[in-house]
């Protein structure tokens, strides 16, 4: 197993635990709070989101992953323009939590910053530690922090919720995972010179800073924005519902593409670094993503509402629409997490930033004005922008790799049959389910099922790219459990070679 292989592998071990973990909170904390409690805590997440994401990427963390040579006193001087920043932001959004309390018109907005933006004093010493390891491809620690602070998160949360804390049992809960990831990274890490303040060299962290935290402060602010919106022109019940929906059809994002992504950029700089043609990994990466993603939405959208009655029970069941609008806005987000890394591969973070400037203003307009017109039409208002912020994000790509249409067309056409393919499978069960023939939870492991085997029979109908990668890790699984068994090691097949 490779390095990119056991980083992933780490990383999906962690993803896949704090996932589970993440669908019995949100089915127990779905009973225990109200939506507007929910939209509540949505907005104090949102607010203090946005500027958490972008003082820690001031300070470096991608920073600290690209650059070639990277000594004690770069690390040094990216914590302490983080810790610096961090800090400088949470005591102004503290100072602010009144006003925007009653700009937003809810009382407890202000005592919900106060909590949350204590975690601007912890957030520093684990962003810096975890890029440390990230660049060093050591994700079995990263893993392991993340891991503890899930279930410190969704203990505390849980138990505060139980006691009678509303809106503020998950916050404090966020808190308390951040202090226990924290406090586990510096116990491995051991090395606490890396916190002693320093200012060399800032000039090149700042160059760097200016462009990456842009982009991320841009991209957090658009991703807060709808819940701002609904929290002035609604109220925090319709904040509640579209932040429920939003969190479901991310629900591909927490299996797939946050298991990636970590390793994302390192993987491609080390690939880079050994000869590798920039543009082929990305398309062949295009092709891998997009068997994954598209067939998952597909689910997520025509099964929506066994899913909302298994999982958050009736009281719930206005998401419902909402969730299908977001996944079929959603489709087109395929290559989305690649843009960021393969224009700084490319030598280009500027353009990441052009990319948002251009694309997320428009878009931001036209949420605000379809949250005047309800919750609903906040959900449709996906189906505008994020086609067109896709559109802007391959062309800026397409531009430093010398990419087609067709090259699209060619690496995406076996993964659009694919889905296709367990498109039937997945209406049939649903139908059923609406007629009241099957069960919920029955209609959605039939459904499962069904589109798992016609999911799979397409990938060996249309020969698609990701079989090779399959082979390998199968045959590793396959000789284990025959050593575990006493029986004859079954011989590993090579990735490379076409199934026939």
């Amino acid at each position: 197993m490779n390095s990119v292989q056991r980083s992933i592998f780490f990383s999906a071990l962690e993803r896949y635990a704090s996932l589970l973990l993440f669908f019995v909170s949100i089915g127990i904390l779905s009973r225990l709070l109200t939506p507007n409690e929910f939209g509540v805590y949505a907005v104090v997440l949102a607010i203090t989101s946005v500027f958490s994401a972008s003082s820690q990427e001031f300070g470096g963390a991608n920073y600290l992953i690209q650059k070639a040579s990277l000594s004690e006193g770069n690390v040094r001087t990216a914590f302490t323009i983080t810790f610096g920043l961090s800090i400088a932001i949470g005591f102004l959004l503290y100072l602010l939590g009144g006003v925007l309390g009653s700009t937003l018109g809810a009382d407890g907005l202000e005592t919900g910053i106060a909590v949350a933006v204590l975690n601007f004093a912890v957030a520093p010493f684990s962003v810096t530690i975890i890029a440390l390891y990230r660049r060093d491809m050591q994700f079995g620690v990263v893993a392991a922090s993340n891991l503890a602070c899930n279930f410190t998160m969704v203990a505390v949360s849980i138990v505060l919720a139980k006691m009678g804390y509303s809106y503020l049992a998950p916050i404090w809960g966020m808190l308390a995972g951040s202090i226990v990831q924290t406090a586990y990274l510096v116990a491995t890490r051991r090395d606490l010179r890396i916190f002693r303040p320093s200012l060399e060299g800032y000039s090149e962290i700042v160059r760097f800073g200016l462009y990456s935290s842009g982009v991320v402060l841009i991209n957090a602010f658009y991703t807060s924005a709808p819940q701002l919106f609904l929290a002035r022109m609604l109220d925090f019940t319709a904040v509640g519902l579209y932040s429920r929906a939003g969190t479901l059809t991310q629900v591909f994002d927490r299996l797939v593409i946050q298991v990636i992504s970590p390793v994302i950029m390192p993987a491609i700089f080390a690939q880079r670094s050994a000869g590798a043609d920039l543009k082929r990994i990305y398309l062949h990466a295009i092709s891998l993503l997009t068997v994954l993603h598209w067939p998952f939405l597909i689910f997520m959208a025509v099964m929506a509402k066994p899913i909302i009655l298994v999982w958050l029970g009736p009281s719930w069941l206005e998401v419902v629409p909402l969730i299908r609008l977001l996944c079929i806005a959603q489709l087109s987000l395929f290559a989305a997490c690649l843009t960021y890394p393969v224009l700084v591969a490319a030598g280009s973070v500027r353009d990441t930033l052009f990319s948002s400037l251009i694309s997320l203003p428009p878009s931001l307009l036209i949420i605000f004005a379809a949250s005047f017109f309800g919750v609903e039409a906040v959900a449709a208002s996906a189906l505008l922008t994020l086609p067109f912020q896709a559109a802007v994000a391959i062309y800026y790509v397409s531009r430093h790799l010398d990419l087609r249409f067709a090259d699209f067309v060619q690496a995406t056409q076996k993964s659009g049959m694919v889905a296709l393919s367990s498109c039937a499978t997945i209406a049939i069960c649903a139908a059923l389910v609406e007629q009241g023939l099957i069960g919920p939870v029955v209609g959605i492991f039939i459904a499962c099922g069904t589109a798992a085997a016609a999911w799979l029979a397409a990938l060996f109908a249309v020969q698609h790219p990701l079989l090779p990668e399959l082979k390998a890790p199968i045959s590793r699984v396959l000789s284990a459990a025959g050593r575990f068994s006493g029986r004859v090691p079954v011989p590993a097949v090579r990735a490379d070679r076409d199934i026939r």
